[in-house]
């Protein structure tokens, strides 16, 4: 699903090419994206009514599509930007794509994502807690500890993004 959402908030940007699409979200996320995972996207996209496709011609090579968003797209977009299921909510990529699309959500939805977000964390701590007291591998117990310090050092910076998702973006402070 965070493919998904780096695709649309890319294309709610500007209209976009294929290769122009996947090089927009590594540059923005860091991660490689494959063919074999952007244009499938772009099918059910456009099946769906969330993109159109329209051809545009080049000098001397054939024609290449350009991708551009719908109403249908935008509102999938702001959808999937404001909801992290729980079972999505311990995964930081689909935090982070999310987080990366605050600026499109109200305070409100911002801050659910962010509870499911911290809910997961604390979930992941307390069961790391738990493994780390019964694991007898000192190796495994010093792995299970430094997750265990690294989700609660995002649960720290949380309490500062938390802060921010409650004001108002300057997209909503023109509306």
């Amino acid at each position: 699903m965070w493919i998904d959402v780096l695709l649309l908030a890319s294309l709610a940007r500007q209209p976009m090419h294929g290769y122009e699409l996947r090089r927009k979200v590594e540059e923005s996320s860091g991660r490689a994206l494959s063919n074999n995972s952007l244009y499938p996207a772009l099918r059910r996209f456009a099946e769906a009514g969330a993109v159109t496709r329209s051809a545009e011609t080049q000098d001397g090579k054939p024609p290449r599509h350009v991708y551009t968003i719908t109403d249908v797209g935008r509102e999938l977009l702001h959808d999937l930007l404001a909801d992290l299921p729980p079972d999505l909510a311990g995964d930081s990529t689909e935090f982070l794509s999310r987080l990366a699309g605050f600026g499109r959500l109200e305070p409100a939805e911002r801050l659910r994502v962010l509870d499911a977000r911290e809910a997961a964390l604390a979930a992941q701590g307390e069961r790391l807690g738990k493994l780390a007291e019964a694991q007898e591998d000192p190796w495994s117990r010093l792995v299970l500890a430094e997750v265990g310090r690294r989700a609660e050092q995002e649960l720290s910076w949380l309490a500062t993004v938390r802060a921010r998702a409650r004001k108002p973006s300057p997209e909503e402070e023109t509306r």
